[in-house]
């Protein structure tokens, strides 16, 4: 073995041989070691001979892409310090692209010794470790690229790569639950008759489920524990046709791009699968722990948990922020994603003293030029101290608006919040948006996602039921804004099937008409239910798997009607509006009264007023003024039309939206309770 180059990190064939380069600013020497093509023979073990700025590395010249290897790391053992050295331990590369073996719980994992902590467990675990496999990059993308589709048109679709496929009956059966069935004929056409602009996949980089579920006989379904940040997660592909994990993947991403559609992935880098000091040793943790996670100044020997995970990566660390930003630009260059949703994404941008918006992270993005011009979400609150921080993120990143969320379902569901709070949410909440100079778009408005109740279950269960999941029922949200509307889960009641309905429809109409990004959680528009479980996330299971079979489908065609509107008529542009007049005396935005007269003051937080009118002189894309009436009221009320001819393009007491009225303004209009109408004038030229 020669030195090799320092660069780039993981291991890489350059067609005559793979040169290994590892960070770790506090290992004695770090050994490679090089086994059979399954995993499970020890061939030959060196010590990487070069050392540059931290970096361990050398050359093998004559081997291929195939190769198998782990690392062992030579160092301290002193966890009152934060090292945690282990040489018995066989570490995983944290750039790995392919990763050899399946994880077992077992006691040769443990870098400590199980009877006392702070001593060195001896044991070896080789025979179990998970290894890295060298792969060849090379991959025929045939002129893909990025789609780049402008905010403005952007509906988000969040989508969990197994239950989206496993019971559709369009998917092939071997295709079923991999990535190959989300690029199915039948997987498209629904995203295309639906007319959502960007699939968000849960995480599909390889993660581990924690010791506490596998005991159980569960799983971690949702994904949120990676080990592997550069390897996609082979139980979410087929092998059909004898291609990788990571090809099968990228034949994927081609196919949305096909069609127009965008990829985003959720990821996690704010904490590993390592979990806290009573966690297995398995790369991280091994290769340098006091760099890769932040450790309490007073006690190096536990973890800062910002995560509520057990630990959380530090990025105040250069090469840790460099690990982040290599496993970016490997998924948007290797593999064409179109952008990112940032788990707990607080953590990324913490320093010494909280969360800085202008982090080394935050800039490092700006400047990339790759991922400068890739669409990065956030989740904007870890569970550290000011974890919270929705509008905080710098220009340019979108947010979960939880508030949007949290008003729209206390409007519709509880008859709580005025129509201030709503109108704002409407207007892409620019009371926390507009003052920081961000973009409406900016606002990711959703009522539901992955992390709670389906949209069915928010108005068929006032309590979560999640007792399959072995914690009692004690985990998941206890405050959902939810209601059963007098009956717990489902009913053969007509009247409060109809009312369910009929609120359902109303947060439909206000997440796709609302100023902002709308997000839609896969299933919502089918009727999907995980009957009461707000937490599925170890359900891998028909808890969690879409029921082809069970399609509501006035709701389905109610949202694409939605959607449709949204796409031609854009309610509300992407910009600021102000309520002026223009030079024709034309206001962009007029709120009304139930008379037809203009909304001021303290009216708008009157307990009592939750009926409003919306006129949009100046709509983003309808050729005409556009009309909206709420009534978040269980009573129906006259309301006078402001003058002029109109026609009811939405209606969300009908099962499907549809309306055929239309006729003169200055007229009262019965408007029946829990109910959003959309008007425009006749000769819209919008085609529902």
């Amino acid at each position: 073995m020669t030195p090799g180059h320092p660069w780039p990190l993981g291991a890489h064939w350059d067609g005559h041989g793979v040169n290994f380069a590892v960070f770790s600013a506090h290992a004695q020497r770090i050994e490679l070691c090089l086994y059979d093509e399954t995993g499970t023979t020890e061939l030959r073990r060196v010590d990487l001979p070069g050392h540059t700025q931290d970096v361990r590395h050398g050359y093998l010249s004559g081997v291929k892409p195939g190769l198998v290897y782990g690392l062992r790391a030579h160092g301290a053992w002193r966890p009152e310090r934060g090292h945690r050295f282990n040489p018995n331990k066989l570490l995983l590369d944290p750039y790995a692209r392919e990763i050899v073996g399946n994880f077992e719980w077992r006691a040769e994992h443990f870098g400590a010794d199980p009877e006392h902590a702070g001593h060195m467990d001896m044991r070896d675990n080789a025979a179990f470790a998970l290894k890295a496999r060298v792969v060849d990059e090379r991959y025929d993308w045939n002129g893909d690229r990025h789609q780049h589709t402008p905010l403005e048109r952007s509906v988000l679709y969040e989508v969990h790569v197994k239950g989206f496929t496993m019971r559709h009956p369009g998917v092939p059966e071997a295709l079923r639950g991999s990535y190959a069935g989300l690029a199915s004929d039948a997987a498209i056409d629904h995203f295309k008759r639906l007319g959502v602009t960007a699939v968000c996949l849960l995480p599909v980089q390889q993660h581990l489920d924690e010791r506490r579920l596998v005991e159980m006989g569960l799983v971690n379904y949702w994904g949120y524990n990676t080990i592997g940040f550069f390897a996609p997660e082979p139980r979410l592909a087929s092998g059909v046709g004898g291609s990788s994990p990571r090809d099968e993947f990228r034949a994927m991403v081609a196919r949305m791009h096909e069609h127009g559609l965008e990829v985003i992935l959720d990821v996690v880098y704010n904490h590993t699968a390592e979990a806290d000091e009573l966690g297995p040793t398995i790369s991280f943790r091994g290769l340098d722990n006091a760099s890769y996670y932040r450790l309490p100044a007073e006690s190096k020997s536990h973890y800062e948990n910002h995560s509520g995970c057990g630990n959380t990566l530090d990025l105040r660390q250069p090469r840790v922020l460099q690990l982040v930003l290599d496993s970016l630009r490997y998924w948007a260059g290797e593999m064409h994603v179109d952008g990112f949703r940032f788990d707990l994404a607080p953590v990324l941008g913490r320093g010494d003293h909280g969360f800085d918006r202008h982090a080394p992270f935050f800039t490092a993005l700006a400047q990339d030029p790759l991922l400068s011009r890739l669409k990065m979400i956030a989740e904007p609150w870890d569970i550290g101290p000011g974890g919270y921080q929705l509008g905080g993120f710098p220009g340019g990143w979108l947010e979960w608006n939880d508030r949007y969320r949290d008003t729209m379902r206390a409007f519709w569901i509880e008859g709580a919040y005025t129509r201030g709070d709503f109108a704002q949410r409407l207007c892409a909440s620019s009371d926390i948006f507009q003052p920081r100079h961000r973009a409406p778009a900016e606002s990711v408005n959703y009522i539901v996602s992955h992390d709670g109740f389906t949209l069915a279950d928010l108005v068929s269960h006032a309590h979560k039921h999640n007792h399959a999941n072995g914690e009692h029922n004690r985990d998941g949200h206890g405050h959902n804004h939810s209601a059963n509307f007098g009956v717990e889960g489902p009913t053969d009641e007509a009247a409060i099937n109809a009312l369910r309905s009929r609120v359902v429809r109303a947060l439909l109409a206000s997440t796709l008409l609302s100023q902002g990004t709308p997000m839609l959680a896969a299933g919502d528009e089918l009727g999907h239910t995980q009957g009461g479980n707000n937490n599925p996330y170890c359900q891998d299971n028909e808890t969690t798997w879409i029921d082809w079979s069970a399609i509501d489908e006035d709701r389905l065609a109610c949202t694409t009607r939605l959607l449709a509107l949204r796409r031609q008529a854009l309610p509300f542009a992407n910009r600021w509006y102000d309520g002026l007049p223009d030079r024709h005396g034309l206001q962009d935005v007029t709120w009304l009264r139930v008379d037809g007269s203009e909304l001021h003051g303290d009216e708008w937080r009157r307990p009592d007023g939750r009926v409003f009118g919306c006129l949009i002189g100046h709509p983003g894309r309808a050729q005409s003024p556009l009309l909206l009436l709420v009534n978040g009221d269980g009573g129906d009320i006259d309301f006078m039309l402001p003058g002029g001819q109109w026609q009811l393009v939405f209606d969300s007491t009908h099962p499907r939206g549809e309306s055929s009225w239309q006729g003169p303004g200055e007229r009262l209009y019965p408007l029946p309770g829990r109910c959003l109408l959309v008007f425009a004038a006749p000769g819209h030229g919008l085609d529902l």
